[in-house]
């Protein structure tokens, strides 16, 4: 006989497996903001070379941004937002614009 079913206490107890709860990690919007300096085709390009955007969404996201004043991209987690972000940052203070990107609740 096993030491566990000589022990009283483990007899005709039920042992249930617990299912721990994984829960979704948030969501944080991307967003370009306009400015009157950063050209349209270097939004565009932004879009495609960070954010992996066809063309024809990427031509879209960029008229939202330049009509609304701002636009979201896209929903990341916090790391992969923040990363993103620095990116396009990086991109803009390179080519010399003063394209800003923000990151906001989902």
């Amino acid at each position: 006989m096993s030491e566990r079913s000589m022990d009283p206490r483990h007899d005709d107890e039920l042992l249930e497996e617990v299912e721990k709860e994984l829960k979704e990690p948030d969501m944080y919007k991307v967003v370009l903001h306009n400015d009157d300096y950063t050209t349209k085709e270097f939004v565009v390009e932004v879009l495609q070379v960070v954010f992996h955007k066809p063309a024809i969404e990427a031509m879209k996201i960029m008229m939202d941004v330049h009509k609304q004043g701002k636009g979201a991209v896209g929903a990341y987690t916090w790391d992969i937002a923040q990363t993103k972000v620095a990116q396009v940052g990086q991109m803009a203070k390179e080519r010399e614009f003063p394209l800003k990107c923000s990151v906001e609740p989902a």
